[in-house]
């Protein structure tokens, strides 16, 4: 995803219910989440903003340049 990786999830699901494109899924066997939309996300960074371990890191493959319009 442009997401990332959530290694050190504790299950808390606060990320999950961060996620305002719904991206985000609860395995049900190691009860730890994962990205299960990858296209989808938006890079907002709510779920890294509210994971309470800091166990979600964010890439920048999917940023948008920054665009000046002056020059």
């Amino acid at each position: 995803m442009a997401i990332e990786q959530i290694n050190g999830c504790i299950g808390c699901e606060e990320c999950i219910k961060a996620c305002p494109t719904d991206v985000i899924r609860l395995d049900s066997k190691t009860k730890k989440a994962f990205i299960k939309y990858v296209e989808d996300c938006q890079i907002c960074h709510l779920c890294r903003m509210y994971c309470p371990v800091d166990a979600i890191t964010i890439t920048p493959y999917k940023s948008i340049p920054v665009v000046v319009s002056w020059g």
